[in-house]
C-alpha cells in the first residue's frame, strides 16, 4: 500500500465487496447524510445520541453511527438494524456476529470509516477547531522529531502537518486496541501500516492496517 493516499476519491459503488489483502476507506460530509439513518440505531446507540449536550454534536453522531450501519450492512448483506456491536477495552467497536475488521472515526463535520481484508484497521480524521500549541502537544506526544519539524513550518503549514500527524498516531493505535501512552504502541514489531489519506488542507486523516495491503481504494459517500 503507497505510503499516501492523493486524490483517490471516487463515488462509492452500490454493492461493495473487499477482495483479498484490500482496504476500503469511506469518508462522508455528515450534514450531507440522509437523517432518516439515524432511525436504524439500536435503543442503546440512540440513548447515547440523547446525552450529548451540544444537540449539532448528537444529531452529527447519530447520522455517523446510522451510515456506519448503513455500510457494514452492505458489506455483509445483512439488514443494518439487525448488527449488534461489542466494545473492546479502549472502545473501539466489532461486531457481535461478524469478524469482519472496520474502524470509524469523526471529527466536526466530517467522518471516515474503514473495511479491512488486511487484517486489523484503524482510522482517524482531525479537523482544525481551535488553535492549540502543535509544537508541545507534539513533542509531549509524537516525538522530539516530531515536533521540531512542525517548529521550521509556518503557522499554517505547521497546523496542517500537525493534523496528519496526530491523524496517523490515533489511526495506528486504533488499529493495536490500544490507548493513548500505552506501552503496545511502540513495540516496534507491532506496528501497522499507516497510510495518510488526502482531505485538503483544513483536515488530517490516516488509516493503519495490521497487515501490508495489497490495495487501498477511497470511496466518497452517497454511494
Amino acid at each position: 500500500m503507497p505510503a499516501s493516499a492523493k486524490d483517490v476519491w471516487a463515488r462509492g459503488p452500490q454493492h461493495p465487496e473487499l477482495a483479498a489483502g484490500v482496504v476500503h476507506v469511506w469518508r462522508a460530509e455528515l450534514t450531507s447524510v440522509a437523517p432518516d439513518l439515524g432511525d436504524l440505531l439500536s435503543e442503546e446507540e440512540r440513548a447515547r445520541a440523547e446525552r450529548i449536550l451540544n444537540k449539532q454534536e448528537g444529531e452529527l453522531w447519530r447520522r455517523s453511527r446510522g451510515l456506519l450501519r448503513e455500510l457494514l450492512g452492505r458489506y455483509l448483506q445483512l439488514e443494518p438494524a439487525s448488527l449488534r456491536f461489542i466494545v473492546g477495552e479502549h472502545g473501539k467497536p466489532e461486531l457481535a456476529q461478524n469478524r469482519l475488521p472496520f474502524n470509524m472515526s469523526h471529527s466536526g463535520e466530517f467522518a471516515l470509516y474503514a473495511f479491512s481484508d488486511a487484517g486489523a484497521v484503524g482510522v482517524d480524521v482531525e479537523v482544525a477547531r481551535r488553535p492549540v500549541d502543535e509544537v508541545a502537544i507534539a513533542a509531549r506526544m509524537l516525538g522530539e522529531g516530531v515536533a521540531q519539524r512542525l517548529q521550521a513550518l509556518n503557522p499554517a503549514t505547521r497546523r496542517r502537518e500537525f493534523l496528519r500527524a496526530w491523524a496517523s498516531h490515533e489511526a495506528e493505535l486504533k488499529c493495536l486496541g490500544v490507548g493513548i501512552g500505552e506501552p503496545g504502541a511502540a513495540t516496534v514489531g507491532n506496528r501497522p501500516c499507516v497510510v495518510e489519506l488526502e482531505l485538503g488542507s483544513s483536515a488530517g486523516g490516516a488509516v493503519a492496517t495490521e497487515r501490508q495491503a495489497r490495495e487501498l481504494r477511497c470511496w466518497d459517500w452517497p454511494a
